[in-house]
């Protein structure tokens, strides 16, 4: 399902979905082999292994098996035979688990089986046939028993980069739950978008608040004393596009924010001003600089979202443009000395406030950066390039 919905449509994944009235009553190999078709036919192999790399390494890891990994670890050379396509597995197991080899049901060479020294199966009678080929074999309980899942600070790798529209385990049930909620869900988002756009900020808390968003403030915000006729800069960790238009509506008055690779229709329904960056950062500075001294202005140093609890590392760029810098994920604002004025470098108030964000979120400061994630999700630097352009 997160193959049909995120490499291909949510009309594929519907398509899908149907498709569970009769797949109930075919075998295992033939069930697999139209879920597989429905899944894969006419995908561009490109994206399926994007989809593969960004989206599917989170599920797999949420539901790792602790005991099975630990005896898993213990062994030198490694080799996986699954019954869904490698190419859903193979990236995650060489990046995560040290996989050796994989060999899936796309290939069809038959290769000899020698006699394994550790086998892992799972429950289901399909695995047992496997068993007979080794010499110590361990059967996997497949039931959901929490104490049996691998918590996230034994991760073999730190997940920090993943994407993906779905935030949840697509099971038959949860995925009919979505396509019904779907309609009420879209007459819902327009509503919170006009509402978002066309009321006053404390109007818009008020029927936000009945429309189900609730927003929780800890501590309060306040204009820091300067002494310099520019707007104050307000530092956000971006977790997602609404940080900025949270931020707003906290301190119930207009912000400029400034974005990189925004969407015209996110451009167009945004309750707040959005001005592009162009990524050269002399530019960008004096783009910056501008709408500083026009108003306050919110920045999102990461560059991109991240969606783990990590924090990927700042760009110094809004370090060099003001010394009224107000930290936003905490109650806390930077002291005049860790200021460029202070006699700071930029990359020293940078790295300074992402620590002070990090401490306050419970989160993990991280030396990557948003270039890093295209690179491994999508092996592109994230740039959108203009083709009108000569």
């Amino acid at each position: 399902m997160l193959v049909a919905f995120e490499g291909g449509s949510i009309f594929r994944a519907f398509l899908l979905l149907l498709s569970c009235s009769f797949l109930w009553v075919l075998d295992y190999e033939l069930k697999i082999r139209v879920m597989i078709f429905i899944s894969f036919c006419g995908l561009r192999k490109k994206d399926i292994e994007i989809a593969a790399m960004a989206v599917l390494p989170k599920f797999y890891l949420e539901n790792l098996n602790l005991q099975a990994y630990e005896i898993w670890s213990k062994t030198s050379s490694r080799v996986v035979f699954t019954s869904i396509p490698r190419v859903m597995v193979e990236g995650f197991l060489k990046e995560y688990m040290s996989v050796d080899d994989v060999i899936g049901t796309e290939l069809h060479r038959r290769e000899p089986l020698h006699r394994l020294d550790v086998g892992l199966v799972s429950s289901s009678h399909h695995d047992h046939r496997f068993i007979s080929l080794c010499k110590e074999a361990y059967v996997v309980d497949g039931r959901n028993d929490q104490s049996c899942v691998m918590p996230r600070d034994k991760y073999p790798k730190p997940l920090i980069f993943h994407d993906g529209r779905l935030a949840f385990l697509p099971t038959p049930s949860a995925t009919l739950y979505m396509f019904l909620w779907l309609p009420f869900g879209i007459i819902l988002a327009i509503f919170r978008i006009l509402v978002g756009i066309c009321l006053p900020y404390r109007l818009a808390i008020f029927f936000g608040s009945l429309s189900g968003v609730q927003l929780r403030f800890q501590g309060f915000l306040t204009q820091p004393n300067s002494q310099h006729k520019k707007g104050v800069l307000y530092v956000c960790t971006h977790r997602t596009l609404l940080d900025p238009v949270f931020l707003s509506t906290a301190l119930c008055k207009p912000l400029t924010a400034v974005t990189y690779s925004l969407s015209k229709m996110s451009e167009i329904i945004a309750p707040i001003r959005t001005v592009r960056l162009t990524r050269d950062r002399n530019q960008d500075g004096k783009t910056m600089q501008k709408l500083l001294s026009e108003g306050d202005l919110v920045v999102c140093p990461e560059g991109t979202t991240c969606r783990e609890p990590y924090l990927l590392r700042f760009s110094s760029l809004f370090a060099e443009l003001a010394d009224d810098i107000v930290p936003v994920a905490m109650n806390a604002h930077v002291p005049p000395e860790f200021t460029c004025a202070g006699g700071r470098s930029s990359f020293e108030v940078a790295n300074y406030i992402q620590r002070k964000l990090a401490d306050a979120l419970g989160f993990k400061c991280t030396t990557l950066t948003r270039r890093d994630k295209y690179l491994m999700l999508a092996g592109n630097e994230g740039i959108v390039h203009d083709n009108k352009r000569n």
